[in-house]
């Protein structure tokens, strides 16, 4: 990477009055207590800077760093991002569609899941801001990603978590030599607790007061849907929903791209298209209503990542839905699981239950009707399979084991019966 790179970050901006406020670790307006998001000097972006150059450029998510709210390089994540996006036939065959998708967050660098690009957002601002604390509320997959790049950058971390998550995920933050702190209580308890401890504490806490820049990491996933696709737009997208950022920042980066004049023109606007659990789905229970006014649930799902029963962003994330002309959709847990299973055994991934759900409430809204089948469709696969092993923990059948001979295994497994001499 190269020394003293210019920032076109201008300032950031209320999403909801429209109070702008200078690049400080600011929680929320002042006003209106809603999120504030980072703004850009496009004009200069444009005229700076070619897609060319971005295409010379390493491939990790640092790529786009003019698009991204740091003053200089990375401090950490450097290696993060620019995760497959590939041609999914099998799944396509399966789900009745032309042209289907899979963008593969669920190896992405170090922890395998799109978490890992917001905290190198997150962390490198924390670095520039003087701070050696961090923290975050999480549901698992944003803790991990805390816990790895403190560890690289050499912050003290504290980790945040409900008590009941997946234990794959906890020793996936103590791994790192984090502080874990499990709270009894779901995560908007969590969440409270770091918004109080982000008052008293001089820390960068992810998902408080460095959360303007931590969301910006998101949009990287959809620059690199855009290139991998030729510098094109999908039609169609569908996208795990917990707190609601990450598809607003999709939408965020394709609307960025298309000023820019980086992405050719699509013949239809991008649609996006929510997917919750049904044991939480406050957002896409909105996006049923038409309404972008969200009503807390409490979760009860296995999909725990997505388990935001009172999500951050879920107001923007129905504007988003329903301004494209897309829509939301939920499903049970034993869908989830069968959504997993389907992905595995048609293109080789396995995600966790996030994609699992992804994966569902895709086949649910084609078979609705609303999503096209001659159109293009990416899948958002958000976090790998490794995650939440318990999840399809005895849903396979269980095989006893054979003796080494052949005809053995020819009879139980081929169903060949033994000749007899």
């Amino acid at each position: 990477m190269e020394e003293n790179l210019v920032s076109y970050l201008l300032h950031l901006r209320c999403r909801q009055c429209g109070k702008t406020y200078p690049t400080d670790p600011i929680a929320a307006c002042e006003e209106c207590w809603a999120p504030l998001e980072a703004v850009y000097d496009y004009a200069r972006i444009g005229s700076d800077i070619r897609r060319s150059d971005l295409e010379s450029r390493e491939p990790n998510m640092w790529r786009y760093r003019e698009l991204l709210p740091i003053e200089g390089d990375p401090w950490v994540g450097k290696h993060t991002g620019f995760t497959p996006l590939f041609l999914a036939p099998r799944l396509a065959k399966a789900l009745g569609v032309r042209e289907l998708y899979i963008k593969n967050d669920a190896v992405n660098h170090p922890t395998l899941s799109f978490k890992d690009r917001v905290v190198s957002v997150a962390l490198s601002k924390a670095h520039e801001f003087g701070f050696d604390t961090v923290g975050c509320s999480s549901t698992g997959n944003l803790g991990n990603a805390v816990a790895a790049q403190a560890a690289e950058g050499g912050f003290k971390a504290f980790i945040f978590i409900p008590s009941d998550i997946e234990p794959e995920k906890i020793v996936g933050t103590q791994i790192f030599g984090a502080t874990l702190v499990k709270i009894t209580g779901n995560y908007d308890h969590v969440n409270r607790l770091c918004a109080e401890i982000a008052q008293k504490y001089p820390w960068g806490m992810v998902n408080v007061n460095l959360r303007s820049y931590y969301s910006e990491g998101s949009k990287t996933f959809g620059y690199e849907v855009a290139e991998q696709l030729g510098w094109r737009l999908p039609q169609n997208l569908v996208c795990p929903m917990a707190g609601g950022s990450l598809i607003t920042k999709i939408a965020k980066a394709f609307g960025e791209l298309e000023k820019l004049g980086w992405a050719a023109p699509a013949a239809t606007p991008a649609k996006f298209f929510g997917a919750q659990a049904t044991g939480c789905s406050p957002i896409t229970s909105a996006v049923k209503r038409g309404t972008p006014e969200i009503e807390p649930q409490k979760p009860n799902t296995i999909a725990r990542s997505l388990a935001i029963g009172n999500p951050a962003d879920g107001f923007f994330a129905v504007k988003t839905i329903l301004a494209s002309g897309g829509a939301g959709e939920d499903v049970s847990d034993a869908e989830i699981v069968e959504g997993i299973k389907l992905l595995a055994e048609t293109e080789g991934v396995f995600a966790e239950t996030a994609g699992g759900v992804t994966v569902a409430v895709a086949r649910k809204l084609i078979q609705q009707g609303k999503i096209n089948p001659n159109e293009s469709t990416v899948l958002a696969i958000t976090g790998c399979g490794l995650k939440t092993v318990a999840a399809v923990n005895g849903r396979f059948e269980e095989n006893g084991a054979i003796r080494p001979r052949l005809k053995e295994f020819e009879e139980k497994f081929l169903g060949l019966t033994p000749v007899r001499e």
